[in-house]
């Protein structure tokens, strides 16, 4: 995997669970869907003709399967993984439209 800042990792599934984890907290989301979701990005990395996967990829496929379980989660875990600074960061990607 290849990281915003140009290093190489190697794909971590603990890592992603991580912060899909902290995004779901005290929210109405099971365990067996964060695996679900988590198995899911792994074979749609795998099936990817690239030899490395962008970190930026992962994120965005996390951000898209967040999205249709829990808005909230979603947020939170887009607020982290986009860097937001402030509010206006938040209303831009509400106001996006979906893909």
């Amino acid at each position: 995997m290849i990281k915003k800042d140009g290093r190489r990792e190697l794909f971590d599934k603990e890592k992603i669970k991580h912060g899909i984890i902290r995004s779901i907290q005290k929210r109405p989301v099971a365990m067996e869907t964060v695996e679900d979701i988590i198995d899911d990005i792994e074979r749609e990395m795998l099936r990817g003709e690239d030899q490395e996967i962008s970190s930026r990829a992962i994120g965005n496929a996390v951000l898209k399967r967040l999205k249709k379980i829990d808005k909230v989660a979603w947020l939170r875990f887009a607020s982290v993984y986009l860097e937001f600074e402030d509010l206006t960061d938040f209303e831009k990607l509400i106001e996006k439209p979906s893909k």
